[in-house]
C-alpha cells in the first residue's frame, strides 16, 4: 500500500519580490477576509500593495524571505524517515497555502506519486477556519478537479494530544533551567484572531487554552502565567489581551518572562522577528531582567513522533484522528461539527 503524506502550512515568500504576492493570495481567502469575492479581490490587492513596504522590512529583518517552507521540508524529511520504519511504502509531500509550493501543483504531484491512500496533516495544532477548514477545503476542491482518486484522511487538530504537549513541556522546562530569577512569569503566545471569526463558532481559542491547560498540568513546577496574542493587523477587535502589553506588565510586576510560541510549530516572521527581536527590544526598554524565548517545535524529536504516531494510527485504523471530535457541539464551525 502506498501512502502519500501531505503537510499543510501557511507558506511563505521565498525572495523579496514574492512579498506582494504573498500578501495578496493571503488576504483574497475568503476564509481570511470574509465579504463577497468583488469586493474581497481589490481589497486584498489594496492591502498587499499597503503593507508590501512594512513586511519587506520584516523578512529583512532574517533575509529577505521567510524561513518556512525550509523548516516545513526539513519537518516532512524527518516524518518520512519515522514513517517509513513501520510503512516503507510512505512518500511525504509539503503543501503551502499562499505561497509555492500550492494546493494545485501538489495535487498533480500526488496525483503523480498514485498512491491506495492519502493523509492530510495540517501543522495547526488548534483548528481554525482561517488555516486548517481554508487548507482542507483547498485541497479537497483541487483533488475534485484534477480527479485524484485515492482513500483519503486527515487530521483535524491535535491540541491535547499528549507526545504534542509533552513536546512542548520538554522545551518550556528547558529554558526554565537556564533563568536565575524565580520571579518569571511564562507567557503563552497565539497568533490572534478577529473576535469577529471566534464568535461566527470558530474553536480556535478554545483550543489553544486547552493545549495550555495541558501544558500546565504536565510541567513540574507551577508557574505564573498569561496565555496572550500577537500579530494583530487589522483595526477590527482582535482576541485579547495582546503580547506586548502583558510584556509591559511583567515589567511593572518585575517579572522575568518566558515566551513560548503556543500556535506556531515553525519558525517563521511572528516568531523570528515579532518574538525574537521586536518584544525582546521592548522587553530590554523595560529593563525586564530576563526575556526569554522558547524554541518553536520545528524538527522536535518528540513532536516528528506525535505527527508519526498521528499518522500510523490513522493509516492502521488503529485510533484514526477523524473519527476523535473534541470540539463541543457549540462551536459549529468545527471542522467535524460542519461537516456531519
Amino acid at each position: 500500500m502506498k501512502t502519500a503524506v501531505v503537510l499543510f502550512n501557511l507558506g511563505g515568500p521565498d525572495k523579496p519580490e514574492s512579498v506582494k504576492f504573498f500578501l495578496f493570495n493571503l488576504f483574497k481567502d475568503p476564509y481570511i477576509i470574509r465579504l463577497p469575492s468583488f469586493l474581497r479581490l481589490p481589497l486584498a490587492w489594496l492591502i498587499s500593495r499597503r503593507r508590501n513596504k512594512e513586511a519587506n522590512e520584516i523578512y529583512a529583518e532574517i533575509g529577505g524571505k521567510s524561513p518556512i517552507l525550509e523548516i516545513t521540508n526539513n519537518q516532512a524529511g524527518a516524518l518520512e524517515k519515522q514513517i517509513q520504519k513501520s510503512h516503507p511504502n510512505s512518500k511525504t509531500f509539503v503543501c503551502m497555502r499562499y505561497w509555492h509550493p500550492m494546493t494545485k501543483q501538489v495535487v498533480a504531484d500526488v496525483k503523480k506519486y498514485n498512491p491506495d491512500n492519502i493523509f492530510l496533516l495540517p501543522l495547526y495544532p488548534q483548528y481554525s477556519t482561517t488555516t486548517t477548514k481554508s487548507s482542507l477545503n483547498a485541497w479537497f476542491e483541487e483533488s475534485k478537479k484534477q480527479k485524484l482518486i485515492a482513500k483519503t484522511n486527515y487530521a483535524c487538530c491535535y491540541p491535547v494530544n499528549e507526545k504534542f504537549i509533552e513536546a512542548h513541556v520538554s522545551l518550556i522546562e528547558n529554558e526554565i533551567k537556564k533563568i536565575n530569577d524565580k520571579n518569571y512569569r511564562i507567557l503563552f503566545s497565539a497568533h490572534s484572531l478577529p473576535v469577529s471569526i471566534i464568535k461566527s463558532g470558530d474553536p480556535y481559542q478554545w483550543q489553544v487554552e486547552q493545549t495550555v491547560q495541558k501544558i500546565l498540568e504536565k510541567l513540574n513546577v507551577k508557574s505564573d502565567y498569561v496565555l496572550c496574542y500577537q500579530s494583530k493587523v487589522t483595526p477590527v477587535k482582535w482576541l485579547e489581551p495582546s503580547t506586548p502589553v502583558e510584556i509591559e506588565k511583567a515589567a511593572k510586576d518585575n517579572k522575568s518572562v518566558i515566551v513560548v510560541p503556543i500556535a506556531f510549530v515553525s519558525d517563521h516572521s511572528e516568531t523570528l522577528v515579532e518574538l525574537d527581536i521586536q518584544y525582546k527590544e521592548l522587553a530590554e526598554n523595560l529593563n525586564i531582567k530576563n526575556y526569554l524565548r522558547v524554541e518553536a517545535l520545528n524538527i522536535n524529536e518528540i513532536f516528528i513522533n506525535t505527527l508519526s504516531e498521528i499518522v500510523v494510527n490513522n493509516v492502521d485504523n488503529l485510533n484514526p484522528n477523524t473519527t476523535i471530535k473534541i470540539c463541543p457541539q457549540t462551536f459549529k464551525e468545527c471542522y467535524h461539527n460542519n461537516n456531519d
